[in-house]
């Protein structure tokens, strides 16, 4: 497999505070990897730094072979990276298809000249990313009355508008139902199979983490502690110590009922 994603020794600084210290990792095409850690971490500060929102203080981040440091996101973004958010940022006033629409249109460069017919150009494009994440029969609501965990379904079908190479997930499910987590994060697993899409993802669920990532990392006070596998990680003693003070993360059998 190609490496998508790759970062070297990236870390982070704000005063006397290292937020990210000498992280180094990479990212396969069509693997789902996830990022977890304690609150604190460096989650989201390492996010960020990918994105383009913030400027490593060391440390390079490659994309494809190519570095992609202190590029700013706009410009990350047309190399093919979407992202998600914890809070989703849909248009309310719009309905599910038009958000839809006006992502297809900024990926192909028409959002400003053309807007008096934006409602009827990418519809069929449009109305396919969301028959691909279930949201089809919902596409003429408007997303003011959309229940959240449809707003996170259409959140990821507008990250995918841009047809990404490499799709950034920070706590998709964060705020959903347990049962509306699976349900999501079993959906990014079968676009990841179907499309080859790359996902890096944060999660603070440890259902969803163990069912569905191919590969899991591990953050603590900003420095990378483990990588492997779920059985790898469930038994580390340092990613147990992390989370319950020396107890078990996650039993195989629970492992069993979530798969």
């Amino acid at each position: 497999m190609s490496v998508v994603l790759e970062t070297r020794g990236l870390t982070r600084r704000f005063g006397g505070l290292v937020a990210v210290n000498d992280v180094s990792f990479s990212l396969q095409k069509g693997e789902l990897l996830a990022l977890i850690g304690p609150n604190g971490a460096g989650k989201s500060t390492c996010f960020n730094m990918l994105m383009g929102q913030l400027k490593p203080t060391r440390g390079t981040v490659h994309l494809m072979g190519d570095e992609i440091t202190g590029l700013t996101p706009r410009q990350i973004w047309r190399r093919g990276v979407g992202r998600t958010f914890q809070i989703t940022g849909t248009y309310a006033s719009m309905t599910v298809i038009e958000n839809v629409q006006m992502a297809l249109l900024s990926h192909h460069g028409q959002v400003f000249n053309i807007l008096r017919y934006a409602h009827k150009m990418h519809r069929e494009r449009a109305m396919a990313l969301l028959e691909m994440v279930g949201m089809q029969a919902q596409a003429e609501r408007h997303c003011a009355v959309l229940a959240y965990g449809d707003l996170k379904r259409l959140e990821l079908a507008i990250a995918l508008a841009h047809d990404p190479t490499l799709l950034l997930m920070d706590e998709p499910t964060a705020g959903m139902a347990p049962r509306e987590r699976i349900a999501l994060m079993k959906l990014t697993a079968d676009i990841v199979r179907d499309q080859g899409v790359s996902v890096l993802f944060t999660e603070h669920d440890m259902d969803v983490v163990f069912a569905h990532a191919h590969r899991i990392m591990v953050l603590n006070r900003g420095e990378l502690i483990a990588d492997g596998n779920a059985e790898a990680i469930r038994n580390d003693p340092r990613v147990q110590e992390v989370y319950l003070g020396g107890g078990t993360l996650f039993n195989a059998q629970d492992e069993g009922e979530h798969a």
